[in-house]
């Protein structure tokens, strides 16, 4: 045949196709998200296997081994205890709290480790909800924003690199912005859940942290699945309100969405590769439906390749070893 042009060429040796790669993943680009327990010991997680909540010093030899790894950078996720929760959340702004205490101990051992923290009601609530509940089981959301730039703040002063809205209350990230830069943390960031929709995927974290609302669902603040361009509409509102860093979750049900921001923003974009997804590929693994590594593997290179530069993943250490063994 008189093939002049032959795209093959570009794929016959690994050496070639190494050229031509068009994403590459590094371990850099992970973000690992750790559970608290506040407990001494380390738990399993039930419906998460693979994962554990942490004890604090289970979380520094963890967050520790991943730095080493080439992770710099983590997301903190408290269980809290029943007795602690309440319904206006107030242990979300406790300066001695789980997640406060949590940071100060990684910034001492590990002071070169970025630290990400969450910013929302529900594990804290006795309700189960990101935000507060008028009587009648309404969302109150200027009164949730309250809460949450004190809960920022809680965890600025403890040291957190970046704070991480993911509540979906309206006009959070221009409050809790406002509230930092009042007290002088300019240097903290904003990582905005900024297209969380309200996805079937979240159920193993939410037994993780003990989190799943008591009545009713999220479905008036998380986005509605069938939604794209609403997508758009957030994100211009949080980059305008000075969020830094976009996120889309799920992930990998997602990769229109992330490719979406990725073209409208010049902003980072991250994409959160979610419990229920670990899960799928953990327990498809499992049955030996399929290779787990290579499967971890091109979920995340389909996150990188649709826009996300960042990706949280509880496969953060398994992904980082592979990338490594890959170069040696």
């Amino acid at each position: 045949m008189n093939l002049p042009i032959r795209p093959r060429r570009n794929r016959q040796s690994p050496a070639i196709r190494g050229l031509v790669r068009e994403s590459r993943l590094h371990p850099e680009q992970f973000i690992y998200p750790l559970f608290l327990s506040g407990n001494d010991s380390n738990e399993e997680i039930s419906s998460m296997p693979g994962c554990h909540r942490w004890s604090l010093a289970g979380l520094v030899a963890e967050a520790g081994a991943a730095f080493d790894e080439g992770i710099r950078t983590v997301v903190l996720f408290p269980r809290i205890s029943d007795n602690l929760k309440s319904p206006r959340a107030e242990e979300a702004l406790n300066p001695d709290g789980l997640i406060p205490h949590a940071i100060r101990t990684l910034k001492h051992h590990l002071p070169e480790l970025c630290v990400i923290t969450d910013i929302a009601l529900d594990p804290y609530s006795s309700d189960g909800h990101d935000g507060l509940l008028s009587p009648d089981g309404r969302i109150l959301n200027d009164e949730t924003i309250e809460i949450l730039c004190g809960q920022a703040l809680t965890h600025a002063r403890a040291g957190a690199d970046f704070v991480s809205p993911s509540d979906m209350m309206d006009g959070r990230v221009g409050a809790i912005r406002a509230a930092l830069d009042s007290e002088n943390f300019t240097s903290t960031g904003i990582l905005s859940y900024t297209a969380k929709y309200a996805s079937a995927c979240y159920g193993p974290f939410r037994g993780a942290l003990d989190s799943a609302p008591r009545s009713g669902d999220k479905k008036t603040y998380q986005m509605d699945p069938a939604n794209r361009r609403e997508a758009l509409r957030e994100a211009a509102l949080d980059e305008a309100e000075g969020a830094d860093i976009l996120m889309v979750k799920p992930a990998g049900l997602y990769l229109d969405i992330i490719s979406d921001l990725h073209a409208a923003s010049s902003l980072p974009i991250a994409a959160y590769q979610v419990s229920g997804e670990y899960l799928m590929i953990r327990s498809a693994a499992a049955a030996g439906w399929l290779d787990e590594t290579r499967m971890i593997m091109e979920s995340l290179t389909a996150i990188h390749r649709a826009g996300a530069s960042l990706i949280l993943t509880y496969f953060a250490r398994t992904a980082a070893r592979c990338l490594q063994a890959r170069a040696s």
